[in-house]
């Protein structure tokens, strides 16, 4: 019999060792419970929701493939949503070298924080935003807004320099605050009209 893991409840615990056993019931049950939430992160890492669906699936064929492996220290989630962001940061690695892509015109921009970016915006137009990105201002964004990374581990997840994951990440925040000047403008002026 697995291992159980002491600081999972019971359920999660039955789950997991059905996945270890290949139970394909319990991989089903276990996919369907934290695919949506999952959705969420590769979404953000993705450029478009079909990109966002393979690295979803690539994601949890690794949960079913290394599910014996986790210890049950901290949260499950946790745990299945680092296998995404993990499964995302693969395929950008081997896509593209992770450098910027365009350099912004920053000057007339007052700076803004990560936080009156991700505050100023529902859900769906942060995502469309995050997800307008070229995809080094991307990863670099989410990595150290949404995954709480600093730049030395950006630097040494992403194989840049913390140079680079800097200038990433200052280039993603003026790409941004220019797309929002330019939805406040549009706001603006159809609200006159």
């Amino acid at each position: 019999m697995p291992e159980t893991k002491p600081d999972l409840p019971d359920a999660d615990q039955l789950l997991i060792r059905g996945c270890i056993a290949g139970n394909r019931a319990s991989q089903t049950e276990l996919y369907d419970l934290y695919a949506p939430r999952m959705l969420g992160v590769c979404l953000r890492y993705a450029k478009n929701r079909e990109e966002a669906e393979e690295i979803l699936h690539e994601g949890f064929l690794k949960v079913f493939t290394y599910i014996g492996k986790f210890r049950g220290t901290g949260s499950f989630e946790g745990w299945v949503r680092r296998i995404m962001v993990n499964s995302a940061l693969f395929r950008y690695r081997n896509k593209s070298h992770l450098q910027p892509v365009i350099r912004l015109e920053t000057s007339g921009y007052d700076s803004i924080s990560d936080t009156d970016i991700v505050s100023n915006l529902d859900a769906k137009e942060l995502l469309i935003l995050v997800q307008s990105l070229p995809s080094g201002y991307r990863i670099v964004f989410n990595l150290y807004v949404f995954e709480g990374y600093k730049h030395r581990e950006i630097a040494e997840t992403l194989g840049i320099s913390e140079g680079t994951s800097k200038s990433n990440l200052s280039d993603a925040r003026a790409f941004l605050q220019k797309a929002l000047t330019s939805k406040k403008n549009v706001a603006h002026y159809t609200s006159k009209a």
